[in-house]
């Protein structure tokens, strides 16, 4: 079964082909337009999906050599509701004209999942923790559609906290990758901060970002490299911390990463380190990608799932 995966939750414009075999195509347009505002501006990431989305599907069946796919998913929720209507609507409109199936995707769950494209990939039961920037959440994976939430951050998202860090030190716009880059060239114990707990297994990173905002204004001439590596080793302890407590409570020794964060080098070298069985998607598809939602719709429809053309999109889905 080819199937047809778009993905408009933010401000990735994205369309894959995949089937039995893996990815046969992974097509990505990243919206430029909102690094001169720090961040993503909801108005203007819809507007470039509507204007890009034709361009990237059918870029994407060029590149599969496919003319019409057995069945086409979408990304139906969580996210910027105005960016998911646009691949949403597209996708129903594509399954209506080619006569084939529907399919709406949890975003989340297509992140959850991601890793089980990769060789060798986890089985089920899996713990997973997808992190990015509007995400931070450990999930416990025992079969499709099966997913129990063990933690999550109660403020700002991991990739969140590294923006809003860069944009402290004017480093850009998104923060992650600069971060990761100038924390390569620095000390993290030149920058003491602080472990923030917000419960034994929960996240909280805005006393994190607060901290270094102190220390900024305390320290002005630290060096950005410095308050890099050290608010990283600060995210990467706390990350693998509660992800290690979760494996040793519920026995689960397969972790697997997902989202923006999870391309990150310091996560990726300390999570090796772990002694637990780790699972990362390539770097090119930690960030939003119609692969992730190709398979996820893909795994379900072969399940004997499918979704009515009448199917609203759900911008607050939760998962588990």
């Amino acid at each position: 079964m080819k199937v047809l995966g778009i993905e408009t939750s933010c401000d990735e414009t994205a369309a894959s082909l995949v089937d039995g075999t893996g990815v046969l195509a992974d097509v990505v347009h990243t919206q430029a337009i909102h690094q001169a505002f720090g961040g993503v501006v909801p108005e203007h990431a819809a507007r470039a999906h509507a204007e890009k989305l034709q361009a990237v599907v059918r870029a994407a069946l060029a590149e599969a050599g496919v003319e019409k796919p057995d069945a086409v998913v979408a990304t139906a929720g969580p996210g910027l509701i105005g960016a998911v209507l646009v691949g949403f609507c597209y996708g129903k409109a594509l399954a209506a004209g080619w006569g084939v199936p529907f399919l709406g995707v949890n975003h989340l769950e297509g992140h959850l999942l991601s890793c089980l494209l990769e060789d060798p990939a986890p089985t089920f039961p899996f713990l997973a923790l997808v992190v990015s920037g509007g995400h931070t959440t450990l999930y416990r994976a025992d079969a499709l559609g099966d997913y129990s939430v063990l933690a999550s951050t109660v403020d700002d998202a991991a990739g969140e906290a590294y923006d809003k860090v860069a944009r402290m030190l004017g480093l850009g716009y998104p923060g992650g990758p600069i971060v990761d880059r100038l924390a390569a060239q620095g000390d993290p114990t030149a920058v003491p901060l602080p472990r923030p707990r917000a419960t034994d297994l929960d996240w909280s990173f805005s006393g994190l970002k607060t901290a270094v905002r102190q220390h900024l204004i305390q320290n002005p001439d630290a060096r950005p490299e410095d308050v890099c590596a050290g608010f990283q080793a600060a995210v990467v302890d706390v990350l693998l911390d509660r992800a290690s407590r979760a494996a040793e409570r519920t026995g689960i020794r397969q972790l697997a990463f997902a989202g923006g964060v999870a391309a990150n080098a310091e996560l990726r070298r300390r999570a090796a380190e772990t002694g637990l069985e780790v699972f990362f998607p390539p770097r090119s598809r930690c960030t939003d990608n119609g692969s992730m939602i190709a398979n996820a719709g893909r795994m379900h429809l072969l399940a004997g799932a499918t979704h009515p053309l009448s199917m609203g999109v759900q911008p607050r889905w939760s998962l588990g």
